[in-house]
C-alpha cells in the first residue's frame, strides 16, 4: 500500500459515500473520469450465496462516476486504509488505485476501489434479464439484493447523484 507524504482522499462511489465509516476531516462531491459505477460483481455472502448470488456495485471502466471525495489526515491514513482493506478486499475482486478525481477546488489524487475484470466474481455486461434474475434472487448475510439496489438509489438520490441505469433496474426488478 503507497502511502502519500500528505492528507489524502478517498474516493466513494457507493456505500462509502453515506457510510464511511472511519474518520474524515472533508467531504467533497467528486468526479472520476474514465470509470462508472456499475451492478457487475457477484455478490457471494452479503447479497447472495455461492449457489445463489445477487449482484453489488463495482466501479467499473469506461464513462465517468459522480460520487464523493472525502479526505483523511495524515496521521490517520495508514489506519483508514487498512480498515478499507478490510472491508473491500473480503474476496480480492477490486484492485484499489490513486485515480485523479475532480472536486470543485481542482483536480486531487484519490484512492478508489476498481474492479477487477480477472476476478471469477465479475459479471461483465449483463442483458436486463440476467441482472434482474440475479437482483431478484439474491439473499445473503446482509439481505435481499433488491433492498441493496433501492437502498443505493434512494442515497445516491438523498446526494443528487443521478443514475438512471440503477433506477431503470430497479424499476425493472420490482416490477418482475
Amino acid at each position: 500500500m503507497q502511502f502519500p507524504d500528505d492528507d489524502i482522499w478517498i474516493f466513494g462511489y457507493g456505500s462509502l459515500m453515506w457510510r464511511p465509516e472511519f474518520p474524515h476531516t472533508d467531504f467533497q462531491p467528486a468526479l472520476l473520469r474514465g470509470y462508472h459505477r456499475a451492478l457487475c460483481v457477484y455478490s457471494v455472502k452479503y447479497r447472495g450465496t455461492r449457489q445463489c448470488p445477487g449482484l453489488v456495485l463495482g466501479l467499473d471502466r469506461g464513462g465517468s462516476c459522480r460520487g464523493r471525495a472525502m479526505r483523511v489526515e495524515r496521521a490517520k491514513a495508514r489506519d483508514v486504509l487498512e480498515y478499507l482493506h478490510e472491508r473491500e478486499m473480503t474476496h480480492r475482486v477490486y484492485r484499489p488505485k490513486w485515480l485523479p478525481v475532480q472536486i470543485p477546488t481542482g483536480t486531487v489524487q484519490a484512492y478508489a476501489f476498481t474492479v477487477d475484470r480477472d476476478h471469477e466474481q465479475y459479471t461483465g455486461k449483463l442483458s436486463d434479464e440476467a441482472a434482474i434474475k440475479l437482483v431478484r434472487q439474491g439473499r445473503g448475510q446482509g439481505g435481499p439484493c433488491l433492498d441493496y439496489l433501492q437502498s443505493t438509489i434512494q442515497h445516491l438520490d438523498e446526494l443528487g447523484i443521478p443514475d438512471g441505469p440503477l433506477h431503470r433496474l430497479a424499476r425493472l426488478a420490482e416490477e418482475a
